[in-house]
């Protein structure tokens, strides 16, 4: 109950396992522990943490204000949970290659499954926005290296981000992609490719586990688990799907509560109390507890 029975390192080996059996495998986006209850419940293959909806979240914009601890606790407390493997968003590492290495060990000791650091210039900014700059791709490599050879369970998955394709191109994505490869990146993340066709032209270029991004708003077409499959990517993720369908009821919710001074009239569109009670397993706790507190104090 508290904690999943199926350990960190089980998790790491299963995902590793599906990646291996040619399924698309789909991450949905949980901002708290309730949502990666709620993704398990429904039958999904794994979970993301994505750092651009932990940024807002805090009330922040995704320009790299978040910190290892902020990002790490809170990874933790939505990997907990589930007995699903969860990925988490590290941005640009937090630093240098040495600190690469340490949020490695972080995330591996709170039981992420995985990560990916992308090859962005500080201050980053979400990878569906124009000006994005990037760092040199022998920096990027450094950080690559220093993750992998910090790894203390061989099953954390190193996926390296590259959002190349907007400000150099296809190719040179492509290019990036292969060194970091090289480096010791496992599975690679291309940010932002606009269409099928450059979808299948990456498959083609890169023999590792690719992620597909599917966020809604930005450059990317959406495309669908079917055609991903098709493709031959490996994961999708929908990183901001969860928060944009919560902040957009809540909005039409309190909007509604203004306008007519009573919450009555949206019942039917909330979560009801005993479908929240099922996800966090009310029942067994209270079985729990009352077998624990069943003795008799003698006097």
């Amino acid at each position: 109950m508290l904690f999943q029975k199926t350990s960190p390192s089980e998790k790491r080996s299963a995902f590793r396992a599906a990646l291996k059996s040619g399924n698309l495998l789909r991450f949905p986006g949980a901002f708290s522990p309730l949502v990666s209850l709620l993704i398990e419940d429904l039958g999904f293959e794994g979970v993301y943490i994505s750092g651009a909806v932990l940024a807002n979240d805090l009330g922040y914009p995704d320009i790299g204000l978040t910190t290892l601890s902020e990002v790490a606790g809170r990874g933790r407390q939505i990997a907990r949970v589930t007995k699903l493997p969860s990925i988490i968003d590290i941005d640009t590492g937090f630093g240098e290659p040495m600190n690469v290495a340490r949020t490695i060990q972080e995330l591996t000791e709170l039981g992420l499954a995985g990560c990916h650091i992308e090859d962005q210039q500080n201050p980053k900014r979400c990878g569906h926005l124009d000006g994005k700059a990037l760092v040199d791709a022998t920096e990027m490599t450094k950080k690559i290296r220093a993750a992998s050879d910090a790894k203390t369970d061989p099953h954390f998955l190193l996926i390296a981000r590259t959002d190349a394709r907007n400000s150099e191109g296809l190719d040179k994505a492509i290019d990036r992609a292969k060194a970091y490869i090289d480096a010791g990146a496992e599975m690679i993340f291309p940010e932002a490719l606009q269409t099928e066709k450059e979808f299948e032209l990456f498959r083609k270029a890169i023999s590792v586990p690719l992620l597909a991004n599917m966020t809604e708003f930005g450059k990317s077409q959406l495309l669908t688990t079917q055609q991903l499959s098709n493709l031959g990517f490996n994961v999708v993720i929908y990183p901001v799907t969860s928060l944009r369908l919560a902040m957009g009821a809540v909005e039409s919710g309190f909007k509604d509560i203004q306008a007519q001074g009573t919450q009555e009239p949206l019942l039917s569109k909330m979560q009801h109390r005993q479908r929240l009670y099922e996800l966090v397993k009310y029942q067994e706790y209270n079985h729990f507890d009352q077998s624990v507190y069943n003795f008799k104090i003698k006097v």
